[in-house]
């Protein structure tokens, strides 16, 4: 009777321990843990903070490691160099438009044509995040920018001055604001991408004199050299050097300085897209309100307009697979949804128009903000940058602006420099008549 008793319980014990086996190897199976790569800017870090939080709060099993890069031409080596090497993270954030092209998405991106918050991307945006193939293999992270010049409130108002509507104007200004004892314009060549807005935000006033200049471009029959209105934006940045227009440390500041530089009154102007009020947000909220934001002037006040920037990408590398392909696609559906726009608002404020039907802006924006929606609301007053419409983007244009806004190189030379960069890149893309 024992020994029936004692086999009874044995059975029972090893069913039992065959049961919590197989139960802790199920938990063990769902877990997973999957990289996420972003960049380091303050705003940025917030919201994979934000990401981070929301996500891992609705799913449980699935952790998100956060890795950071740094912008710029560094972080275009990161992202090349970790996608040829196969060691990119599970998910990561880049460019979209020409550096989405350059990472020859169709061989390392994972296409997400069909997934179903695809459904309520807008077509303008998957038109920046299409390979060559026609596949999307990507999806907006954040809101549509505008590239231009962030303003001092106080400043303009203390000065009485009005908002530039051509560059004459922008340049009696800068004037009126050095001689009230005051830097113009902030330049931050510390941080390099920043020193290209100038070029780069002065595409509507080149598309209002050569309409067809990006498709030229791209055939190579336009180049920047040849092309004076193209050439225009190296001119003007050239001219705010020679103006001494520029903040003493120029050379050494950093986007951040540049961006606490105009929020208290430092300085006057900084040429920038308008995703730095998500930076202003997080290293000076108090003078969120000090700020404001218009586009950069072109040679006449009839055709005053607002060159416009996709928002970055969120992308899958081939190189995940199985459970972690899974929750990886689970994570940027969540990036893609309106709790994703909604964690994105809560860390780095309301920054522009989303690109995801249902993600809605807040009643009350800060002044960029509310500067920059009228050129987005009214037809004939915006225009896609270069970049969204051709996939040729040079890569070292940052350091020829950094050399051009230093007075090292001319205007002339720096677009006949940037006209051979162009040329490397679009020969290494395949592009056709290069």
């Amino acid at each position: 009777m024992l020994k029936h008793i004692g086999r009874r319980s044995l059975l029972a014990s090893s069913a039992a321990l065959v049961i919590v086996l197989a139960i802790s190897g199920r938990a063990a199976a769902e877990d997973v843990a999957i990289s996420f790569l972003s960049t380091n800017q303050p705003n940025s870090v917030a919201v994979a903070e934000e990401f981070k939080a929301q996500f891992e709060a609705a799913n449980p099993n699935i952790k998100i490691e956060i890795e950071y890069r740094p912008g710029g031409g560094d972080g275009d080596n990161i992202i090349k160099t970790r996608l040829a090497t196969g060691e990119m993270s599970d998910v990561f954030t880049y460019n979209s438009g020409s550096l989405f092209q350059a990472m020859n998405p169709g061989d390392t991106l994972v296409d997400m044509s069909s997934e179903p918050w695809q459904a309520n991307v807008l077509d303008s945006y998957k038109s920046v995040v299409t390979a060559n193939d026609g596949t999307v293999r990507g999806g907006p992270l954040g809101a549509a920018m505008g590239g231009g010049i962030l303003y001092n409130i106080p400043i303009y108002k203390e000065l009485g001055l009005s908002i530039p509507k051509s560059w004459d104007e922008f340049m009696a200004n800068n004037e009126k604001i050095k001689a009230a004892g005051k830097d113009p314009v902030i330049q931050t060549f510390g941080t390099t991408w920043t020193s290209q807005l100038f070029v780069l935000g002065d595409f509507f006033n080149v598309l209002a004199e050569v309409p067809d200049f990006a498709t030229e471009y791209t055939a190579n029959r336009a180049k920047y050299a040849t092309t004076p209105a193209a050439m225009k934006g190296f001119v003007r940045q050239e001219d705010i050097y020679k103006s001494n227009y520029l903040n003493e440390d120029f050379q050494a500041a950093t986007f951040e300085e540049g961006v606490m530089k105009v929020a208290t009154g430092e300085g006057a102007h900084y040429p920038m897209l308008t995703f730095a009020v998500s930076t202003i947000q997080q290293i000076a909220p108090e003078h969120i309100g000090d700020v404001g934001f218009f586009a950069i002037p072109g040679d006449s006040t009839a055709s005053n307009g607002l060159t416009t920037w996709m928002p970055d990408g969120v992308y899958i590398p081939k190189t995940t697979t199985g459970a972690k392909l899974e929750a990886a696609k689970k994570f940027v559906a969540f990036i893609e949804s309106t709790d994703g726009c909604a964690a994105y608002v809560k860390a780095a404020g309301a920054t522009g128009p989303f690109l995801v039907k249902g993600c809605a802006l807040p009643t009350d924006v800060p002044p960029v903000v509310a500067d920059l929606l009228p050129y987005f609301q009214q037809d004939g007053t915006s225009a896609p940058a270069l970049e969204f419409l051709s996939p040729i983007k040079g890569p070292a244009l940052e350091q020829i602006t950094v050399e051009v806004g230093s007075g090292i190189r001319s205007a002339a030379d720096a677009a006949a420099l940037y006209d051979e960069d162009v040329k490397k890149q679009a020969q290494q893309l395949g592009i056709a008549g290069w």
